[in-house]
């Protein structure tokens, strides 16, 4: 998995560097980590039991 920025108490979205990397997030905003545990979760679970060697980008675009 290769999260992009995520807004948390060591990254936060709302500091100056937050705001410089908004031009380079499609979604023009960070992600929240509700949206990688999502993932994690779903990964950990039975329904990605056959997902090998892959990179899940979840990074609002920015590796588009």
């Amino acid at each position: 998995m290769q999260p992009g920025p995520i807004d948390t108490d060591m990254n936060p979205g709302d500091s100056e560097f937050g705001q410089q990397m908004l031009g380079f997030i499609p979604l023009g905003r960070y992600g929240e980590v509700e949206e990688i545990s999502g993932a994690v979760a779903f990964l950990a679970g039975p329904d990605a039991s056959y997902i090998t060697g892959t990179t899940l980008n979840i990074d609002g675009g920015a590796a588009a």
